[in-house]
């Protein structure tokens, strides 16, 4: 008889995981399984699932050429749930007692809930230690705020790991944050930009790509070519890789966007990060050994793991289940069906899409300012929102998804998350990048059926708002400003953009 049977999911796979703290070869098993209901709750696209079932593969090899027992079940769709096949797998190897690291969904930590009563068997769920800040401590630090606003948090994680502070105390640079350093648009002439480390795959990643072609045709996105990092050690070439040939650019350039540009400077690292290939502290820790980068670009990088990466998980699980329920603008359009096929006029929507189509991937800022904008003013639903980002990227799991887009995104919890809603019009998308100058659409135009529709949609998605938003100082300017429109641009707006809503729900 096994005694403690080790279950690690597809969003653990690392090598010192707290389940295996006190794993004894001799006594104890592992069991991994790819399940069903995991690859078919969204329409994950195809690259993530090889993404996921490779890894998975490849660390259960890794554990067995180290002699550990792993029990292994491939994806079958009579394994509908987790639930189903461990208990099959419980029957073959019964073990004293089930122990598992904390999942990081709240929907698979209502299964494993149930596993002690349906199982008849202990089950102990022992915290995920590959974060800088447990549940717990998140929990405590909200205890008498106001606001859970991200900057304040992330001091405090700097200051309690010693990280990017000086001998004083003080920040390193003289401050805590280079974000208005992080805002450069990219220069026409630019070089162009070393691309991520691309991986040929091996026999094990080509059958997984076999299977999902035969078994998942049709999920969303391209399958080939795939070259994403499927073990540790690739993974860590790519974080090699990134601090070489891009972090000392990463900081100016983080907000910009290019047409002929899929990554610029950023890591591409958050799919392996997100499923165990690569952990936070080891990222943080190779960065600030690299000599010679300058602070804004070292701090933006940093603050996006240990703070962004950390306060978002922070706020999923104080928050869940509730939070994914709220719907602040009351949003009831429906998501329109050029964000699965990339088939719309608006260039900066189609480039970003296609892009995602094609990579499973794009940049925070395409995803907050182009795709997420679009459907921030276009009133479309939270839930149809998200759902689409989980399904879409490779680095997607509820706990990250779902505050970025539901909160940061879509300002859905009513300011839960965020200051204010990240609404822009196409002027900030032409300072931005170079989407605009081959549109169908004119973003100087401001109405009209030329004029670019982020226009007209920002304008009016302010009209529809005025009583929720006006008190927010943050956006004196935008109500400042509409208070000087006369009634006739304003019925403009309206009619404008009424008339492009019903043309996309078609």
């Amino acid at each position: 008889m096994t005694n403690n049977l080790c279950v690690i999911l597809g969003d653990q796979l690392s090598s010192n995981i707290s389940s295996l703290k006190n794993f004894k070869k001799n006594q104890d098993k592992i069991l991994m399984m790819e399940v069903f209901n995991e690859a078919t709750y969204a329409n994950h696209h195809k690259k993530k699932l090889v993404l996921v079932f490779s890894a998975m593969r490849h660390f259960a090899k890794e554990l067995q050429e180290k002699g550990v027992s792993v029990t292994y079940s491939k994806i079958n769709k009579s394994q509908d749930n987790f639930t189903k096949e461990l208990s099959s797998q419980c029957k073959k190897i019964q073990p004293k007692r089930i122990v598992i690291t904390h999942p990081g969904e709240y929907r698979v930590l209502q299964e494993i809930k149930k596993w002690e009563k349906v199982l008849k068997i202990p089950v102990s769920i022992v915290d995920d230690d590959r974060f800088f800040c447990t549940i717990d401590e998140f929990k405590k630090w909200t205890e008498g705020r106001k606001e859970l606003r991200m900057e304040s948090f992330y001091q405090m994680m700097r200051k309690k790991y010693q990280i990017l502070i000086d001998n004083n105390g003080k920040p390193k640079g003289g401050k805590w944050n280079y974000d208005i350093k992080n805002r450069k648009s990219l220069p026409k002439n630019h070089p162009d930009v070393p691309k991520p480390l691309q991986h040929k795959p091996d026999d094990i990643t080509k059958q997984v790509i076999a299977e999902v072609k035969k078994k998942f045709p049709k999920h969303f996105g391209d399958l080939e070519p795939f070259w994403f990092a499927v073990t540790h050690e690739q993974a860590k070439k790519s974080l090699n890789d990134f601090i070489k040939n891009r972090l000392s650019m990463f900081g100016p350039y983080e907000d910009a966007m290019a047409q002929e540009e899929s990554f610029l400077y950023h890591s591409v690292l958050s799919m392996y990060l997100n499923i165990g290939l690569l952990e936070p502290k080891q990222i943080i820790n190779k960065v600030l050994e690299k000599d010679g980068i300058k602070v804004e670009s070292v701090e933006g990088f940093v603050r996006q793991i240990l703070g962004w990466r950390e306060y978002i998980r922070g706020i999923y699980w104080y928050t869940m289940p509730k939070y994914s329920k709220t719907n602040y603008f009351d949003a009831k359009n429906k998501l329109p069906k050029f964000y699965w096929t990339g088939n719309t006029e608006m260039n900066c929507i189609k480039n970003c899409i296609e892009q995602t189509i094609k990579e499973s991937y794009a940049h925070h800022i395409q995803r907050l300012m182009i795709t997420g904008n679009f459907a921030l003013i276009a009133g479309i639903k939270p839930e149809e929102v998200c759902e689409w980002y989980l399904s879409v990227y490779a680095d997607a799991y509820e706990w990250v998804e779902l505050p970025n887009t539901h909160g940061m995104t879509l300002y859905a919890d009513g300011g839960v998350l965020g200051s204010k809603p990240y609404a822009a019009s196409g002027n900030y998308i032409n300072k931005m990048s170079d989407y605009c100058k081959d549109c169908k659409y004119d973003v100087k135009q401001k109405e009209g059926d030329d004029a670019c529709p982020f226009n007209y949609l920002y304008w009016n998605f302010f009209l529809k708002n005025q009583k929720k938003l006006e008190k927010n100082p943050r956006l004196w300017t935008v109500f400042s400003n509409i208070k000087k429109m006369s009634q006739e641009k304003k019925s403009q707006i309206r009619n404008n953009s009424k008339k492009f809503l019903i043309q996309i729900s078609k």
